[in-house]
């Protein structure tokens, strides 16, 4: 055993370091007994809450207990003893009363902790704060006396110097009392020297050596933290005893069992639903065999069609799903058996996910199947034409014609359809009611007759000597217009001519329209224009006027003309026209009713007469603008164009 050094022995005239680190093991144990007393109050406050927590529960497991077993509407009555069969509902009562009874412990370990820890804890500190104060009074008591009996020492010195004084008077009694201050003297330091030596030999040997109060004082705090160790283990077994019991409880949980006793509170009486039939309007009589008329025969034709379509395309998509669900499968068994292979849960969810899907396409597939059996025991050998249309979703910034229903379709929301190969342009609606006569050359539209349709057709481009690029279908209209031969003094030497578009098939414009865009060109209504380029779905021609320009134009505003008729549709577009034509190069903006708006591009034709034309005003001329409205406008935002009978522009 390791030898204990004396503070006494090896510490001599050190009282006051050792009374120092007697305080600071005071205040350590004080320390301690803080932490064990807010540990206690901290496990009283969690126990309240557990106590909270475990009535909240409580209460909402009585309010679910029976619908969690037997449902809502059970067939049998669900008695207390019934639900208890529920080894889910048991499980998790058991878990209830285990945090109840943990709460309990918990309040329990904060009395003991107090009673055993924190109480003994304080007290201890307490007696030897007592004792070191105890000591410390001793220290000073001692402190004083050696002060005094070493003043003793000094009463000689008084003495002699009183001799001094008395020399002349009194002398010999003096003289007497100064010897015996000597003799005094010589006694006291005899004594402060013997009281000395007691002092550091034996007072201050006994008073540094304060180690057994500080033992005792550790060990006693030793004695008291193992106290609390044992408390706490003994709070954990506890709690080890309460996990234990829940655990059992979980390990007893049997879903089988618990969906057999609901399977059981819940049996009723079923019957499949009966079959739907057919119901014949109230205001209508009717039979319950398809119709086979021309229209709904047509729209029959192209479902069965779409459908054939559809059901190739989706069995290829569910056999891979089916694929992928059995492979899903495998990993689920896979990883249940060991989980260090993969996460089962990314597995599951993928389970579920291609299984949802499989179901949908599954659900799909019956209905293809359905309306095919259906649709062709109704057709027979009669499944319609054998060139269908490719149809894809288009937009209409304009109004167009329904190659179908010969009403407009408008709408930027893809609310119509554009076949892929002629062009063809219907309603969403439309899409099933056109027969399957697709002649696959743009703008080649073929529709027949059906006795439920009294609306024009579109007709068919004639085989003729006609430019087969294009043909255009829609609303004749009786009046036509050319542009008119202008003689004029030929132009400056510094124009650039540009040539007509010779060779382009014409068309008439039987609607007005006004550019809203650099891409567009403005029309007028009777106008002869020159198609450039086809309409290649999108509802849109590019075409040239007589006067050089040139834009996108609705395919549905033209139709067809041919050279005859214009030839014998000639005359003047407007009266009092001068045959003289502007093109814009500023646009500008009416600033009163007599004046016109102009953009740049557009072309004019200037107005007649003495006042009218360039004769108008200073810095203004006059003119018509491509809707026939005539007004006036500022003379430089133009640039003077002749139109001579060659078909060639000539730009001033």
């Amino acid at each position: 055993m390791q030898q204990v050094e004396s503070y006494g022995q090896n510490l001599p005239d050190q009282v006051d370091r050792i009374a120092g680190l007697f305080d600071a093991h005071l205040g350590l144990i004080n320390d301690i007994h803080d932490i064990y007393r807010d540990r206690a109050a901290l496990e009283r406050e969690y126990a309240s809450k557990l106590q909270l927590l475990v009535k909240k529960a409580t209460e909402r497991k009585n309010k679910t207990a029976t619908s969690l077993v037997a449902g809502d509407s059970p067939t049998k009555p669900c008695s207390d003893s019934t639900v208890q069969q529920n080894t889910f509902v048991n499980a998790y009562a058991q878990i209830i009363t285990s945090m109840s009874k943990v709460a309990q412990d918990h309040v329990q370990l904060a009395d003991t902790i107090t009673a055993q820890v924190t109480e003994p804890l304080k007290g201890l500190e307490r007696r030897n704060e007592n004792l070191k104060r105890k000591q410390s009074q001793f220290y000073q008591k001692l402190l004083s006396e050696r002060e005094r009996i070493y003043q003793d020492r000094l009463k000689y010195d008084s003495g002699c110097a009183e001799v001094d004084v008395y020399r002349q008077k009194q002398y010999e009694q003096h003289r007497d009392d100064m010897h015996t201050s000597k003799n005094v003297y010589l006694v006291s330091i005899a004594v402060a020297n013997r009281v000395k030596g007691k002092f550091y030999t034996e007072d201050l040997l006994n008073l540094e050596d304060v180690q057994e109060l500080q033992t005792r004082l550790v060990e006693n705090c030793t004695n008291v933290l193992l106290q609390a160790q044992t408390i706490q283990v003994s709070h954990q077994e506890v709690l080890k005893d309460r996990l234990a019991s829940v655990t059992v409880a979980l390990d007893g949980i049997q879903p089988h069992k618990d969906q057999n006793l609901f399977v059981d509170l819940n049996i009723r009486p079923f019957t499949l639903p009966g079959d739907w039939s057919f119901e014949p309007c109230t205001s209508h009589y009717d039979t319950g065999e398809i119709c086979l008329e021309t229209s709904p025969k047509v729209f029959l034709q192209n479902k069965l069609a779409r459908s054939r379509g559809k059901l190739q395309e989706l069995e290829s998509d569910l056999g891979a799903k089916r694929d992928e669900v059995e492979k899903y499968s495998n990993l689920i068994a896979s990883y249940s058996a060991d989980n260090t292979l993969g996460n089962i849960d990314d597995a599951v969810n993928g389970y579920l996910d291609t299984q949802h899907q499989v179901t949908f396409s599954a659900t799909s597939e019956l209905v293809f199947r359905t309306e095919i059996d259906t649709i062709a025991a109704a057709l027979g050998d009669d499944e319609g034409g054998s060139s269908p249309h490719d149809f894809k979703s288009s937009s209409f910034s304009i109004p167009t014609t329904c190659g179908y229903c010969k009403t407009s379709i408008w709408g930027l929301n893809k609310l119509g359809k554009t076949c892929r190969a002629c062009g063809l342009s219907v309603h969403g609606k439309c899409e099933l009611k056109v027969p399957a006569e697709c002649t696959s050359v743009r703008g080649d539209h073929k529709i027949s007759e059906s006795p439920s349709r009294t609306s024009s057709t579109i007709s068919r481009k004639e085989k003729s000597n006609e430019d087969p690029r294009v043909a255009f279908s829609g609303r004749h209209s009786s009046h036509s217009s050319a542009a008119d031969d202008v003689a004029e003094t030929s132009p400056p030497s510094s124009s650039v001519r540009v040539d007509a578009p010779h060779g382009y098939p014409s068309a008439r414009v039987v609607f007005d329209f006004s550019a809203s865009s650099p891409f567009e060109l403005s029309v007028s209504e009777g106008t002869i224009v020159h198609v450039v380029e086809e309409d290649d779905g999108s509802g849109w021609v590019k075409v040239t006027d007589n006067h050089g320009g040139k834009g996108l134009v609705p395919a549905s505003y033209l139709e067809t003309a041919d050279v005859k008729s214009l030839e014998l549709s000639g005359g003047s577009e407007r009266p009092q026209a001068s045959g003289q034509f502007v093109r814009v190069i500023y646009d500008y903006e009416a600033q009163g009713p007599d004046e016109l708006s102009i953009k740049e591009g557009e072309t004019l034709e200037l107005s007649s007469g003495p006042y009218g034309g360039q004769n108008r005003a200073d810095g203004w001329w006059e003119g018509y603008s491509n809707d026939g409205t005539k007004g006036i406008f500022p003379s430089n935002y133009h640039r003077l164009l002749r139109l001579l009978r060659e078909g060639i522009i000539a730009v001033e």
